[in-house]
């Protein structure tokens, strides 16, 4: 079940406290593998793994950059991306970045933001649940098992949370959190909750990351898992 929540109701989420490259591991790290299939070849910081969606597109033009704590991601596929020690193994934890989109045009209507409970990302039983926004002022909640992929939030819908650029190539950061508590998830942009679902607890342990689409490029940063 999942509710959308109007972002005058939200309740405002505490800043991160860490970067993407200081990523705070809740437990042993398992089933995160060194190198995901459509990955191999890519050039990326050390710890790091990726998984494009299709296995047939060019690893060369997911480019990820590191620099000042933060990452850069300029994307022809997409794919998501996270640390190899990203697992995370309690059933409650705040998941949280802060995500720039540069030199967009004005309703560019492709996605980004974060992923949690990835399990199997080495494999062809591959799951986890993300949580998109984008350019238009709108944001996407799905999940995906294998190469199936189920839409949880009905579509693409409005929140007057979403800052959108007001110019073509104008930069605005948007902040996403997941917040997790016993199967009950909160997603928020810029500290307003615009929705919220129930899932089995089981379904939510595993790898945190972050997930962008096609033909973007975006700056991450303070990325954080919290307890």
């Amino acid at each position: 079940m999942m509710t959308r929540t109007h972002p005058d109701r939200g309740h405002p989420i505490g800043r991160g406290i860490g970067t993407l490259a200081g990523l705070l591991v809740l437990g042993a790290c398992s089933g995160a593998p060194s190198e995901a299939p459509g990955a191999a070849g890519a050039s990326l910081p050390d710890g790091y793994a990726l998984r494009l969606d299709r296995v047939n597109r060019d690893r060369a033009n997911f480019v990820v950059t590191e620099a000042d704590g933060g990452l850069t991601v300029s994307t022809g596929p997409a794919g998501i991306l996270y640390r190899i020690d990203g697992r995370v193994d309690a059933d409650r934890y705040t998941v949280r970045a802060r995500f720039t989109e540069v030199n967009a045009p004005v309703g560019h209507r492709e996605g980004f933001g974060l992923f949690v409970g990835g399990q199997e990302l080495g494999g062809d039983a591959q799951r986890y649940l993300y949580f998109l926004v984008r350019g238009d002022g709108r944001y996407l909640v799905k999940r995906r098992e294998g190469e199936a992929t189920t839409e949880i939030s009905a579509g693409w819908q409005p929140s007057a949370a979403i800052r959108m650029p007001g110019a073509d190539g104008a930069e605005v950061a948007n902040a996403l959190a997941v917040a997790v508590e016993n199967g009950l998830v909160t997603l928020s942009v810029n500290g307003e909750a615009v929705a919220r679902l129930e899932l089995e607890p089981a379904a939510l342990r595993g790898v945190a990351g972050v997930r962008v689409n096609h033909n973007l490029a975006v700056r991450i940063e303070q990325f954080a898992v919290e307890p």
